[in-house]
């Protein structure tokens, strides 16, 4: 638990640091403000670029990708097998910060969309050792293998909260963005080899299960550089 309250901590002293920045001074105006912003979080890694077109009112643009890999995430019972775990998203994205409350400039409202040009997550399960049947002895190309593909490409609404002034005071501070996007519905399938063919089969049921897989929450922490 020491991680998330590491984490916790550092966004409580951001915020105070960006609240008392505000004290005694008028609110800054977004207009004509310009950043660059790098971020990190659970969309991966991206960059943006941010723009205040009215005084309330800025707007964003940029991209994100994470690519995942993992090994063995589950077991099979009775069944000695790998498994391999890989996840691609890849998105651009258009987002509006508005400040509704002009006296807490550090507080805003985020609306947008993405679209996910490439989003998706496979899992392929591999037998690791030979299968006894009886006095049958069959081997891990005879067994086969069984991929899970599942697909959210397309466009994704976003709805989320920030923290922290988009644009800095002087050059440079960190922000934040708590939301999340609405996925496309997903599209799955199994495909099966050798013995293992006839998994196939189960992809209605695998589409079913999965089919309220839509919500991607997005924390993130963001570093801008003010233009």
């Amino acid at each position: 638990m020491y991680f998330p309250r590491s984490i916790l901590l550092l966004f409580l002293l951001l915020l105070y640091y960006n609240v008392n920045a505000q004290n005694g001074n008028q609110p800054p105006s977004l207009l004509d403000q310009k950043s660059v912003l790098l971020n990190v979080g659970t969309q991966g890694v991206g960059a943006e670029f941010a723009y205040g077109v009215l005084p309330e009112l800025a707007l964003r643009g940029g991209l994100n990708f994470i690519p995942f890999k993992a090994h063995n995430v589950f077991k099979i019972s009775g069944f000695n097998s790998t498994s391999n775990l890989s996840a691609n998203f890849y998105n651009v994205h258009a987002l509006a910060d508005y400040t509704p409350i002009k006296t807490a400039s550090w507080f805003r409202l985020v609306g947008g969309f993405a679209y996910f040009f490439k989003a998706k997550g496979d899992i392929r399960v591999i037998p690791s050792d030979d299968y006894k049947y009886g006095d049958l002895v069959l081997t891990e190309d005879q067994i086969g293998y069984v991929d899970l593909k599942v697909n959210w490409k397309g466009l994704a609404p976003y709805l989320g909260l920030a923290f922290a002034h988009i644009f800095p005071r002087n050059k440079f501070n960190v922000n934040f963005d708590l939301g999340t996007y609405y996925l496309s519905k997903p599209k799955a399938d199994i495909i099966g080899t050798g013995l293992l063919e006839g998994n196939s089969s189960q992809t209605p049921q695998f589409q079913s299960n999965i089919k309220d897989y839509r919500w991607l929450p997005i924390v993130q922490v963001n570093f801008s550089y003010r233009l």
